[in-house]
This record gives C-alpha cells, sequence and structure tokens, in this order.
C-alpha cells in the first residue's frame, strides 16, 4: 500500500500560505518551518495527512494540521479545506503606539496654521 506525499514547498503553496512555490521553498530551506516538531530544510520533505507544520507567517507563528493534500492549487475556499490551523491565539501589543494622525499637513494647511500662530503672538 503507497501512501499519498507531497513535497512541503507545494503543499504550502496549494494551501495558499505562500503566493508563489519559491516563496515557500525559501521559507523551508531557511530552516524556518518544522515538520511534527522536527525542524527541516529541504523542501523536498513529504508531508502525509495528519502531520503537523510549524512556521511563522505574518510576524504570527502558525500551527497548521494536514487535513488533505491538494493536487492543484485552487481557489481560497478550496484552499482552506486542506489544513486545519490550531495556532495558539496571540495577544496583540497593547504597548506598541500606532501613528492615528493624518501625515503631514498640506501647504494650504500650514499656511493656515502660520496665519493663526503670527494672529496669535
Amino acid at each position: 500500500m503507497i501512501s499519498e506525499k507531497v513535497r512541503v514547498d507545494k503543499w504550502l503553496w496549494h494551501a495558499r500560505f505562500f503566493k508563489t512555490r519559491t516563496l515557500a521553498a525559501k521559507v523551508v530551506t531557511g530552516g524556518h518551518l518544522r515538520v511534527n516538531s522536527r525542524k527541516t530544510e529541504k523542501a523536498s520533505t513529504s508531508v502525509v495527512t495528519g502531520d503537523f507544520l510549524t512556521f511563522v507567517k505574518d510576524k504570527r507563528v502558525r500551527v497548521i494540521k494536514v487535513v488533505a493534500l491538494g493536487m492543484r492549487r485552487g481557489p481560497a475556499n478550496e484552499a482552506q479545506l486542506l489544513y486545519e490551523d490550531v495556532s495558539p491565539v496571540q495577544e496583540q501589543d497593547v504597548s506598541t503606539p500606532k501613528f492615528v494622525g493624518k501625515g503631514r499637513p498640506t501647504k494650504k494647511k500650514r499656511r493656515a496654521i502660520d496665519k493663526v500662530q503670527k494672529s496669535g503672538a
């Protein structure tokens, strides 16, 4: 009995975690992926259903359970059927201030500010 296997870079691309297969391969060869808690650096590593993949994507640690192996890179709703996301819930860092301003004032607004400051002085 032959079990179905798919290369990990190809599976990550099919599941739409990365835009290109090359980007998926770079993450794997860079040593930023774990398959079943084991670090892997080969894009040719095979995955089967039931495997757990751990990697960082968009500054967030993702823990993914492989539910199915994709035969093609289909639409997003089809790709979401290939995995189950079991990532831990991460709290947002509230200590980092967010910029809420509108940016630099326009020339017209700067002139109005200068006019108000001169008249008030």
